[in-house]
């Protein structure tokens, strides 16, 4: 499992639990598009924790717009 250490106790929790569930996803999924939902799913639990919590974006923002999102 990837650990989140931003410093911010709330968003380092808020993604931990949802990288937990990423991986179960992942795990199960049958198609490239379920993992891709997972993705998905995830970076988005970790924007709106981002932008809670006053933690940087960018990443985040990057990430979803490699899934095809336009960053939301």
């Amino acid at each position: 499992m990837s650990i989140s250490k931003s410093g911010n106790k709330s968003h380092d929790d808020a993604v931990n639990a949802a990288e937990g569930t990423r991986q179960v996803a992942v795990a199960a999924a049958a198609t490239q598009a379920a993992v891709n939902s997972a993705e998905i799913t995830f970076y988005r639990a970790a924007l709106a924790s981002a932008k809670a919590n006053g933690v940087g974006i960018e990443p985040i923002v990057a990430a979803l717009r490699q899934l095809g999102t336009g960053g939301a």
